[in-house]
């Protein structure tokens, strides 16, 4: 009788731990995506928190167009609860370029003792990656094959965020210099002050080009001056440094929306 007492006490706390994180993540979903949080949204939302325990205020979960996709730290953290006995990553030879920076990686998880391995492959080359992380294509090969081998491995339906290939940079729409005349070498460095904070925080370049837009009240990141991209990039650094989980929710308010045409 305590056995089954102890077992009931652990599972109702499990229950609650789960409930309390469904309560977070649709109260960052409503915050992040606004009026485009549909009962279909929703529910794909409570699934993937009641399963995986995933939570949008660690980092695990992002909606783009309405879709949710699972991140690398996602993963990961899931991997480590489930307490994966581990993760073996070769470089396909025959299938890699150095020269031309492409490169195609082969991951095998072993989710448990037994397990005979998911293997998953990842590839990545400059046509496929941010610009921000150019020269860098062997690693973001790598995370895509772990990602897509990890979610073989503990049935994960939803593609991860780092498999999708390249999104508009907002350094590329810089203005190319300010109304006083100042030329590219000021230009150059807020573009790399932007790409380093962009780097270190692990931001989406499109939802900041969209919120830099908004900061600057123009129509298109090129009509903005050069010491208003400035005041912005201030801005979000400083944002980024006190509460990245704040930043986040604030860039996740431009899901959906473009910049004008430039």
């Amino acid at each position: 009788m305590r056995q089954g007492k102890a077992r009931n006490s652990g599972s109702g706390r499990t229950d609650q731990r789960s409930q309390k994180l469904l309560r977070e993540n649709v109260s960052w979903a409503r915050k992040a995506v606004g009026r485009a949080f549909v009962a279909r949204t929703r529910a794909s939302l409570e699934a993937l928190t009641r399963k995986f325990g995933f939570s949008m205020n660690g980092g695990d979960l992002q909606i783009l167009n309405s879709n949710w996709y699972v991140t690398h730290t996602g993963l990961i953290g899931l991997a480590r609860r489930k307490r994966c006995r581990g993760i073996h990553v070769e470089a396909v030879d025959s299938l890699c370029d150095v020269a031309s920076n492409r490169f195609v990686l082969k991951a095998t998880v072993y989710p448990s003792q037994k397990s005979s391995g998911f293997v998953g492959y990842g590839d990545a080359d400059p046509s496929n990656v941010s610009p921000l992380v150019r020269g860098a294509e062997m690693r973001v090969a790598e995370t895509r094959a772990v990602n897509r081998a990890l979610r073989k491995a503990y049935g994960i339906g939803i593609c991860s965020v780092e498999e999708i290939g390249s999104l508009p940079s907002p350094i590329e729409k810089l203005p190319p210099q300010s109304a006083n005349g100042n030329g590219n070498g000021a230009g150059s460095k807020v573009r790399d002050r932007l790409c380093q904070i962009i780097r270190q925080h692990q931001l989406d370049p499109e939802l900041v080009k969209a919120y830099a837009v908004d900061y600057c009240g123009t129509k298109t990141l090129r009509e903005a001056t050069r010491e208003q991209v400035e005041n912005f990039v201030q801005e979000l650094a400083a944002w980024a440094e006190r509460d990245r989980n704040a930043l986040l929710c604030q860039l996740n308010s431009y899901l959906g929306r473009k910049e004008g045409v430039a």
